[in-house]
């Protein structure tokens, strides 16, 4: 028999949800920086073996909503809970289990409809006994799941939870192609690695006030010319963006572009380009053109 299904990974802000999905995909797939609220979109990363596919959801961390791209992004995760064979909820060791509490209530009430493997990460930061109350109060609260602690940086225990999630797996054949990695094209890979670089360079409200747009994607024999727009919400912000004499959105270009030629094994010519558009954060029509789901 061949089995499939999809695991949906969910959990609070920072919890290491994006480093668990590209460990277990064994690509990279999601970004990665220290900074909250760095994943925008669910991200599905597919894995293929011969009796087997995975089909991983990677979705943004939960929060409270104060504007209306945060809606969409709390959306995403809340899908998950709708969909998912194997719900992986991801916590760590720093992690309040009080935090977000209606989503945990959620999760419980959906629990029925799914196996759930609850994920401790960030494991090397403790000593046994704090980890076995941790595990402990997690039991409590969750008593439908299975807990198993990882270290997704360190790759610890890794192995065992996607043998775990293999023996979960129901019959099923697969949903996609058995070459396919993901569902998104491939210009979202590329406005995701420079919305990383802009999360990397800038700090404050900066990162979480700029869209990433991929205008032109152009695949030549040896060549991928790509044109970007990077929309800002204030005048004052395509200042800082572009920095004194255009050296910090240089800066951002070289990196992305490195990136992006070691994503798709070619040499890329990229030229960003910065607008505003004033509060789009808040405004449907343009999240609905960012591709963001706006729920009434």
């Amino acid at each position: 028999m061949h089995k499939a299904g999809f695991v949906n990974i969910v959990g609070n802000p920072n919890v290491g949800k994006s480093t668990l999905m590209n460990a277990l995909v064994g690509e990279r797939i999601s970004i990665i920086t220290s900074k909250a609220q760095t994943t925008r979109h669910r991200i599905m990363g597919i894995v293929n073996g011969e009796d087997f596919q995975i089909v991983y959801s990677d979705t943004p961390g939960v929060l409270k909503p104060h504007y209306k791209l945060q809606k969409s992004m709390l959306g995403f995760s809340q899908s998950a809970l709708t969909d998912a064979d194997i719900l992986l909820y991801v916590t760590d060791v720093i992690d309040s289990s009080d935090k977000n509490a209606d989503f945990i209530e959620m999760v419980k009430q959906h629990a029925g409809d799914y196996k759930i493997i609850l994920v401790v990460n960030k494991i090397d930061l403790v000593d046994e006994t704090k980890l076995i109350e941790i595990v402990d109060s997690w039991h409590t609260i969750l008593p439908e799941a299975e807990v198993i602690p990882i270290s997704a940086t360190q790759k610890f225990n890794i192995d065992p939870l996607l043998k775990r999630i293999k023996e979960l797996l129901p019959d099923s054949p697969p949903f996609f192609d058995k070459d396919a990695l993901t569902d998104k094209p491939e210009r979202f890979f590329v406005t995701e690695i420079i919305r990383e670089k802009i999360l990397l360079n800038y700090d404050k409200e900066i990162p979480y006030s700029v869209e990433v747009v991929v205008e032109q994607f152009k695949e030549e024999t040896k060549l991928i010319r790509i044109n970007a727009v990077i929309y800002a919400e204030r005048d004052s912000q395509k200042g800082i963006l572009i920095g004194h004499q255009g050296k910090s959105l240089r800066k951002v270009g070289m990196e992305a572009r490195k990136d992006i030629e070691a994503f798709f094994g070619k040499q890329v010519y990229l030229e960003l380009f910065i607008k505003v558009e004033k509060d789009w954060r808040n405004r449907e029509t343009k999240l609905r053109n960012f591709g963001y789901h706006i729920s009434d």
